[in-house]
């Protein structure tokens, strides 16, 4: 799997010491060879909830099937 600067992915697993959900959406801010990604992830008007390293199997691209939704962010998810 080959990730970009600015590709949008899909967290495919709770991170609730993030407030962080299965499905919520990110954007790549930097690729660590061989597996590491730079991830932020925003609430609906921009403000960063989280920035942090995961892996490429912490999440996916997104795909023409996904559709977008919106929750209430909450730390203590």
């Amino acid at each position: 799997m080959t990730f970009a600067a600015l590709d949008t992915v899909v967290l495919v697993r709770d991170l609730p010491e993030h407030g962080l959900k299965a499905g919520d959406l990110g954007a790549v801010v930097e690729v660590y060879p061989p597996d590491g990604l730079e991830v932020e992830f925003v609430t609906a008007s921009g403000r960063t909830t989280a920035l942090m390293t995961l892996k490429f199997t912490d999440v996916r691209p997104i795909s023409d099937s996904d559709v977008v939704a919106v929750r209430s962010f909450s730390r203590t998810a």
